[in-house]
């Protein structure tokens, strides 16, 4: 794990000088670095970033599924705003950008579990059936010592969304081929009831402006990732991604 060894290297936020090669590393190798990140005597959060389509959700939940009652996944976008609420900040055609999601309140919950109690923390699960996020749904219990989290924004050198950086650990960075992502993307609108036509629509207009600004901060990542592609069926399952 040659391209994850140099990770404590660096001071936790700060942009790195220059793009690296992307490491190519395996679900095992991952897992294990994982692992060991929530071996310490403290909670550690382990961020997954990367531009919409990249496959940060079916990632994030493979590792903590690997790792058991050792982690929990506390993904991004169950901080979407609502529906009515986009509409009436006319914002409904473009949600997935970084001004359509309660990032204070992620920020907030973030805190909440780096710094831990002695009771459970509670966050919110975006229900992709009902395109909205549902409170209460993830239970961050005090004795789970690695707290997963991914989402598009996680790295965004902007405010307020700059201020997300300092509180992960560590972050990975998923670069996928824009073709497959984009075609990964097409399927996902297909299945979740979208036109084919609308579909390469929206991925045009508001997927690929929103990876335009994730890729712009790939720097800012601890490592960066080249998965190998995954199955369709894999890719069209995830209930999380935006």
């Amino acid at each position: 794990m040659a391209g994850l060894a140099d990770v404590s290297a660096r001071t936790r936020g700060q942009v790195a000088a220059a793009p690296r090669e992307p490491a190519s590393l395996g679900l095992e190798a991952l897992v294990a670095r994982a692992r060991s990140l929530g071996q310490g005597d403290r909670r550690i959060l382990l961020g997954i970033a990367g531009a919409p389509g990249s496959g940060k959700s079916t990632l994030a939940e493979r590792l903590v599924t690997a790792l058991g009652a050792d982690a929990v996944l506390v993904p991004m976008d169950g901080f979407h705003l609502a529906d009515d609420e986009l509409e009436r900040l006319g914002r409904g055609h473009r949600k997935g950008d970084p001004d359509t999601f309660d990032a204070d309140g992620f920020l907030a919950l973030l805190r909440r579990i780096r710094d831990g109690g002695p009771g459970p923390v509670y966050a919110p699960r975006f229900d992709r059936n009902l395109e909205a996020a549902v409170a209460g749904s993830i239970r961050v219990d005090p004795a789970v010592r690695l707290v997963v989290t991914e989402g598009n924004y996680l790295l965004l050198d902007e405010p307020p969304w700059d201020a997300v950086r300092p509180l992960l650990d560590e972050v990975w960075f998923l670069r996928l081929d824009d073709d497959e992502r984009v075609e990964r993307l097409l399927r996902r609108h297909v299945a979740h009831g979208r036109s084919p036509e609308a579909a390469r629509e929206w991925v045009l207009r508001s997927d690929e402006a929103n990876a335009a600004l994730v890729m712009r901060d790939e720097g800012r990542a601890d490592v960066v990732l080249a998965p190998p592609p995954l199955p369709v069926e894999a890719a069209e399952r995830v209930p999380h991604s935006v």
